[in-house]
């Protein structure tokens, strides 16, 4: 039986987290072949994870410009990619979540009429400009995609309400707790001396992750604010913040922060320690997608600085609580679970909605139905763990 080629296109650090164990399990396949395109929409953090998963890329568009257009970017991965779609003709194009490198890609696959397998299907805030401009970039994707693989059984009902076709939708977690879950295990070594230091004094740890793009501006600034204020107020926590290296982020939150003893600023970590740090902090405070997936996973209180989220369950669960960007907001909210252990303990009870470790398994054999070289295995059922 000759192997079917999956060709998988992405192009920034949290999409090669989460496709990369899809390519392993791909490449561990006898009945498929594995291809891989990266546009480098992120670069170096890019190839942090692909190292860290033993993976070569066969394709690299390099498209990473400082300050390009979102319009210029989706044009280069156009341009770049149409060639090797040509080239390679893949039975099928894998991509991952809501970039723009995702929009690019599946429509340049469906225009090429080759069937395109979503990744992290179905995930919707219900405001077209939050996140931006990520909630359009699903929808769109959306529309094109052959085999929609959602994380949970609300993004499969979420794609039912657009009157996707129920066949074509396989639940089977996210695979960004496969990842999670494998990394953690390795206990990356801090690279940065002062995180070691932390994770020796095994005192509580405030880790803060902010870069979002409508945050950009005020917003933004009364984060900084608050967090000087709950480095005052909280002197037994360490407030860690692995910094964005877009200088925007940068300019209006590191001036509030400055000469705080408690305050711990550091690059932006390789994957491998951003989890280990992860799995130590004690509260998370971010704006980030993935985080509001990953630190459920680890029984950790998420307190996420936007006001919609298209990642509901944990919300639901109780791990996860919306909070916007107000400053006085961000620093009552914080102050609560650092100083009340009764909302600590109900926030951070260790539940999983998101995974089992078994994402990838799942989606494989779920492209091998598309293809019709396999079944598909049992749909993901949340866990909760005492």
């Amino acid at each position: 039986m000759t192997a079917h080629t999956i060709m998988t296109i992405y192009g920034t650090r949290p999409e090669a987290i989460k496709v990369a164990p899809v390519i392993r399990a791909i490449e561990e396949s006898s009945a498929l072949d594995s291809v891989t395109v990266v546009t480098g929409q992120h670069r170096e953090m890019l190839d942090q994870v692909n190292e860290i998963f033993g993976i070569v890329p066969d394709h690299d568009l390099n498209v990473f410009a400082h300050g390009q257009t979102l319009n210029a970017l989706m044009a280069k991965v156009f341009t770049g990619l149409d060639p090797i779609l040509a080239q390679v003709a893949p039975a099928a194009v894998l991509v991952q979540g809501d970039t723009s490198t995702v929009a690019a890609a599946s429509i340049a696959a469906f225009y090429r009429n080759i069937p395109v397998v979503h990744l992290e299907a179905g995930l919707r805030s219900g405001n077209i400009q939050s996140p931006f401009p990520e909630e359009a970039n699903r929808k769109i994707t959306g529309q094109v995609t052959s085999l929609h693989l959602a994380p949970t059984s609300t993004s499969r009902a979420n794609l039912l309400r657009e009157n996707i076709d129920p066949a074509s939708i396989a639940v089977i977690g996210n695979t960004v707790i496969d990842a999670l879950l494998h990394t953690v295990a390795q206990g990356a070594p801090f690279t940065d001396p002062r995180l070691q230091d932390l994770a020796d004094a095994a005192q509580p740890v405030l880790l803060v992750t902010t870069h979002r793009r409508e945050n950009w501006g005020g917003a933004m600034e009364g984060v900084g604010r608050a967090l000087a204020r709950l480095a005052t107020a909280l002197p037994q926590y360490t407030i860690v913040l692995p910094a964005h290296r877009n200088p925007i982020v940068r300019e209006a939150v590191l001036p509030h922060l400055e000469g705080l003893t408690n305050v711990l600023v550091t690059e932006p970590l390789p994957y491998g320690e951003f989890t280990r740090l992860l799995a130590l902090s004690t509260i998370v405070l971010t704006d980030s997608g993935g985080v509001q997936e990953e630190a459920p996973s680890l029984g950790k209180p998420v307190l996420v600085m936007r006001d919609n989220t298209e990642r509901p369950e944990a919300v639901e669960a109780g791990t996860v609580r919306l909070i916007g960007t107000d400053e006085e907001r961000i620093v009552t909210e914080v102050a609560a679970l650092a100083t009340d252990p009764t909302h600590y303990e109900s926030m951070s009870r260790s539940v999983n909605p998101y995974g089992d470790g078994h994402a990838a398994e799942r989606a494989v054999a779920a492209i091998g139905t598309l293809l019709g070289t396999g079944e598909r295995l049992p749909e993901f059922t949340p866990i909760a763990t005492p």
